[in-house]
């Protein structure tokens, strides 16, 4: 029986099989409860069982309703702990170690599920990892069409034991929420590598929008085309062939080719509506502060689709968690493949202009910027400690009331004067400088024929930039980091780079890409 099956099954049994009164995995020892929150508690039982439930003092009722299903609510707390709460109907279940902190939820593709054994410095990570009060989950990747009830995990102590497979950027995250607040932290890992936004969206809301009708066609097609059977049978042809090709390299000395992978794209990562009902519907309801997001690449190809897609998601997470506009943010795309001195129109670059969009559509959200940390040779940056710290500014700041920087300096308007033009940016809180060089680099400039070529800059006042080209005589835009892995060095005083941007709204490269 494949893993997914034996997860699905292991789903229908627990919320089938009543008798005694159950729990979802998302409540075991040593959770997390959010802080100043009625937090939900839920379960299955037999049909009009009565149901207690005992936490710090307090003692809850309910009745289990006809299809075994019951749920209550605790009353708000401010942290603290470790407390034991103790579930009753025909049994008793007891979880220890129970306390009462900031709950977050980290979620995306790899770079979010990129591991701290897998980052920068993982033997010094590692071994100082020894926080008890940070506790950590992880969702399996189940890929599903089945709303899933439950999923198989726990939750552990942060410690050099448990930490090395948790994600990198969610345990630097808590990491500095923790020290900064002294507050118990718990960290929802639910990611999965190479996961496209759609997969994360409840399908029929996708179904019901007219804006993803193209998508949501071709994966009908898909659905009612696929073949396990032949697909099976084409990649154990593949498999054979790579294994010759592989000897072959060996006999000459050369590296072994790529192993054929088997993917099912109706239980993968990418199929509308798979990972909101197989990783995302379990845990729903769980008391949270917010979640911290890292994922697009999988999109960029789609970065005009995303403008609107992403809000969606998030507004749809929100709206079906029924607890407000609780903070959501993440992380911008980071600098990838080669450098290219010249300008270019990029789907990377139209994908983070699309995240930084999402910021003026819904309240209660923020943008890590990282086009400084990304490796040209790789789309997953080892340096996960400054993007956990990037994004623990935005809660830190907003959520726990921090005086300290945040967001980082964004594009706000223009003026043309001759053939300069005067760029003003907006959230520098002491000044802009440049790092490494005194000329600002990453500026393109073009006229009206659209035709763009790297331009001259010069930092003007505490928040202006001059820029400027001899062959460009009537300016009409100006375009800064709007690449691949563009060369580019303005960063706030405080240290967080400038927002790539563009000045114009012409057509980009993915516009009609749905």
């Amino acid at each position: 029986m494949s893993v997914l099956k034996v997860v699905i099954t292991t789903c229908v049994l627990s919320a089938s099989l009543f008798g005694d009164v159950k729990l979802p995995s998302i409540f075991s020892d040593n959770m997390v409860l959010q802080q100043e929150l009625d937090n939900k508690v839920w379960g299955w039982a037999d049909a009009g069982e009565d149901v207690t439930v005992k936490f710090a003092g307090n003692e809850y009722k309910t009745k289990a309703d006809d299809k075994g299903n019951w749920s209550l609510k605790l009353k708000a707390m401010k942290y603290g702990g470790p407390y034991e709460l103790s579930v009753s109907g025909k049994n008793t279940i007891t979880y220890k170690d129970v306390l009462v902190g900031e709950v977050w939820v980290c979620s995306g593709q790899s770079n979010m599920g990129w591991t701290v054994e897998r980052s920068d410095d993982p033997d010094l990570e590692i071994a100082t990892a020894r926080f008890p009060n940070i506790r950590i989950i992880k969702v399996p990747l189940v890929g599903t069409q089945t709303p899933q009830k439950d999923f198989n995990g726990s939750w552990q102590k942060c410690s050099p034991e448990t930490i090395g497979s948790f994600t990198a950027v969610g345990y630097f995250f808590g990491r500095n929420v923790h020290l900064a607040t002294e507050i118990p932290v718990g960290l929802i890992m639910d990611a999965w590598g190479g996961s496209a936004c759609e997969a994360w969206v409840n399908r029929e809301i996708l179904e019901s929008d007219d804006k993803y009708k193209e998508m949501m066609d071709r994966w009908k097609k898909t659905e009612s085309t696929w073949n396990e059977k032949d697909a099976k049978a084409k990649y154990e042809k593949d498999v054979a062939a790579w294994k010759e090709k592989a000897a072959q390299a060996k006999k000459d000395g050369k590296p072994a080719p790529r192993r054929p992978r088997y993917r099912n794209p109706l239980t993968g990562q990418h199929r509308p509506g798979n990972l909101y009902y197989g990783m995302i519907k379990p845990i729903i309801g769980y008391g949270i502060r917010g979640a911290i997001w890292y994922q697009g690449e999988s999109n960029a190809g789609r970065a005009y689709q995303y403008r609107d897609l992403f809000p969606l998601m998030i507004d749809s997470w929100r709206d079906e968690w029924g607890i407000g506009d609780f903070p959501f943010y993440w992380v911008q795309l980071a600098d990838f493949l080669a450098e290219n001195p010249n300008p270019e129109n990029t789907p990377w670059a139209e994908l983070r202009e699309a995240q930084t969009m999402t910021m003026d559509k819904l309240p209660n959200t923020g943008e890590a910027v990282i086009i400084d940390l990304g490796e040209g040779r790789d789309i997953h940056p080892r340096d996960k400690q400054n993007v956990g710290k990037r994004l623990s500014r935005w809660a830190l700041a907003k959520q726990y009331g921090m005086k300290i920087p945040y967001q980082s300096p964004r594009y706000k308007s223009m003026k043309v004067e001759g053939n300069k033009v005067i760029i003003e940016i907006d959230h520098v809180l002491t000044n802009l400088y440049t790092f490494d060089v005194n000329e600002p680099q990453g500026f393109t400039i073009a006229g009206a024929d659209k035709k763009f070529v790297n331009a001259k800059a010069k930092l003007v006042g505490k928040n202006k930039i001059e820029v400027w080209s001899d062959a460009v005589k009537e300016p009409a835009s100006v375009r800064y980091a709007w690449a691949n892995n563009p060369i580019c060095n303005v960063y706030s005083k405080e240290g967080l780079p400038l927002t790539p941007f563009r000045t114009d709204d012409w057509p980009g490269v993915t516009i009609n890409n749905k």
